[in-house]
């Protein structure tokens, strides 16, 4: 194959900064001939393109340019092959070791591609439950007597209404839990959908903590199990402020939560795989099929970035689709 940088609508300036960076590649890093001349495909194809939008030195380079050429590779505008989210990844980490390369050495005065990060792929959600489905798991984890399916209930009943991982949820202690049993369990129609009207702090990745509203119903169904329940849960163990208890009096665990949900699940007759994402998933699809703004359903869930919330957006323009081409008389030809 041709050395890129030798081709004559490449600038002089752009090919020697160019050669440096993959001089330095295989004498200093010691890469192997063919590593080196994949960057050299992958890099050649990113000069060529600053040299079509006017970039002949590579210290003219901006931080758009590096974000433009993404969008380049994805859709294959320049000519080349478009490429899936993974192949950009790659091709954008050769750009962002050349520049970070050029900006260390000084031969730039910053690097514009640091910032710039690659989209990735879209991940294959689990179904959603429809609100029925969800109102009958519920109802199924709270059938029986006992202390057992009043915890059952309150446990499934918290996962579905605050939309929260099942670690966070399992790892909640009694005083993570405010305005319930100090209000009777009730909304009162006096505190104005206050923080006192009910909600829990739960406590994500990197130790990030969010305080997540509870609904009229999870209410309930904690007030109950606070009530009539833990206590007697409790009495089996040795003291511990743990929210959710198993039989011994110990904080309940994942693996046992899991087999709360699944015991439900088969009790409700539900016949697609349920885990404890299923109940977050379903909560973020129907808030924004009830018109929930996106960044409050991402506080909500406790995501760094929107931009993995609005994974769930196309999950709502599907069923937006169907509703449309099942209801429209010409959505058909």
């Amino acid at each position: 194959m041709p050395d890129i940088t030798s081709a004559p609508p490449l600038p002089p300036a752009l090919a020697a900064a160019l050669q440096d960076y993959l001089a330095h590649l295989g004498v200093e890093r010691g890469l192997s001939a063919n590593t080196v001349a994949a960057y050299r495909r992958d890099l050649g194809r990113y000069a060529r393109h600053l040299h079509t939008t006017g970039r002949s030195v590579l210290d003219d380079v901006g931080e758009r340019d590096v974000e433009e050429y993404v969008v380049v590779l994805r859709q294959g505008s320049d000519g080349g092959a478009s490429l899936s989210p993974s192949s950009t990844a790659r091709a954008l980490a050769a750009v962002r070791g050349w520049h970070r390369f050029a900006h260390a050495e000084g031969t730039t005065s910053a690097d514009p591609a640091s910032q710039v990060h690659a989209p990735s792929a879209l991940r294959r959600l689990p179904h959603a439950l429809s609100i029925d489905e969800v109102a009958g798991l519920l109802d199924a984890a709270g059938a029986g007597d006992g202390a057992v399916p009043l915890r059952d209930r309150a446990l499934l009943e918290l996962l579905y209404s605050t939309g929260g991982r099942i670690s966070e949820v399992v790892g909640l202690d009694v005083d993570d839990v405010d305005g319930l049993l100090d209000n009777g369990g009730h909304d009162g129609g006096h505190d104005g959908g206050g923080p006192r009207a009910g909600s829990v702090r739960l406590r994500g990745k990197g130790d990030k903590e969010r305080v997540v509203p509870v609904g009229s119903y999870a209410r309930t169904a904690l007030e109950a199990y606070l009530v009539r329940a833990r206590a007697p849960l409790a009495s089996a163990g040795r003291g511990t402020p743990a929210l959710f208890l198993n039989t011994r009096g110990a904080r309940l665990s994942r693996q046992s939560a899991w087999s709360v949900l699944q015991a439900a699940a088969e009790r409700a007759g539900l016949t697609q795989h349920v885990s404890p994402h299923t109940l977050r998933h379903s909560f973020a699809t129907h808030l924004l099929a009830g018109g929930a703004d996106v960044r409050v359903v991402q506080e909500l869930l406790g995501h760094a970035s929107v931009t993995t919330t609005q994974i769930y957006t196309m999950v709502t323009r599907d069923a937006l689709r169907e509703v449309y081409a099942a209801a429209h008389p010409r959505a058909l030809g």
